[in-house]
């Protein structure tokens, strides 16, 4: 399975003002495993950044006048992402201006959804914690994904970022195991281990049945915990012991 995890900077909010992309940023996971086969590309957008841009991101008009326009990186960055799932924060946004800057190249109709498939993290993360605040520094704190060293935006150190928290919302890049030592990413700040698997050869294992005694303390418990609990003992609505 081949994910590319994808942010982008701009020069504004709409590309339906003329606004365009100024950078792009990309990390590759295969098997959810980073592979550093990253893709970053600063650009020439031939328009002004606005001012409120530049306060978040920090690029200037001035630091990309030597880049390339998206003509010239067009077909290989369509190369990279083609076939793959995009894993995106607040996806619309990105993929508007990606879909924009490839009209401009050649309007034909491509689309990226068309070539890609498309996983908004943001959408994920208000279905997995409605009501609360879901931005990726939020999600960064929720799932203890350092980002301290992140002052300004930027597309590429947010797709690292974003790879992290995604990771952890699906299940993380650490996951019990039976046996085996932790392993680490190339270049990754977690830890990460294979799954155990069990040898079907080995000893079957002991079942040791309670006896009398046993579950007569056993009943006892589950009947203070009825007597205690205002709502009663759900493993005594469940099973009653007798």
């Amino acid at each position: 399975m081949r994910q590319i995890v994808l942010d982008t900077e701009t020069t504004g909010l709409d590309p339906r003002e003329g606004h365009r992309l100024i950078e792009i940023g990309c990390i590759e996971l295969i098997d959810r495993r980073l592979t550093r086969n990253n893709f970053h590309q600063y650009l020439q957008p031939d328009r002004e950044i606005d001012a409120a841009a530049v306060e978040v991101h920090g690029i200037t008009n001035e630091s990309l006048r030597d880049k390339p326009r998206f003509a010239e990186i067009a077909e290989a960055f369509l190369e990279y992402v083609t076939g793959a799932e995009l894993i995106i924060h607040n996806a619309a946004f990105d993929c508007g201006f990606i879909d924009s800057e490839l009209k401009r190249w050649r309007d034909d109709g491509a689309r990226i959804n068309a070539l890609c498939a498309v996983t908004d993290t943001l959408a994920l993360a208000r279905r997995l914690h409605p009501g609360q605040r879901n931005s990726l520094d939020a999600l960064c704190k929720r799932y203890s994904v350092d980002n301290s060293h992140r002052d300004l935006h930027g597309a590429l150190l947010d797709a690292e970022i974003l790879a992290d928290v995604y990771l952890a919302m699906t299940g993380g890049q650490v996951v019990m195991h039976l046996g085996g030592e932790p392993q680490f990413e190339p270049g990754g700040r977690k830890a990460v281990t294979q799954r155990g698997r069990l040898d079907p050869l080995r000893p079957r294992l002991r079942v040791v049945a309670a006896d009398a005694q046993a579950q007569t303390a056993h009943g006892a418990r589950l009947a203070a915990i009825d007597r205690a609990s205002s709502e009663g003992c759900l493993w005594l609505a469940e099973e009653p012991v007798g």
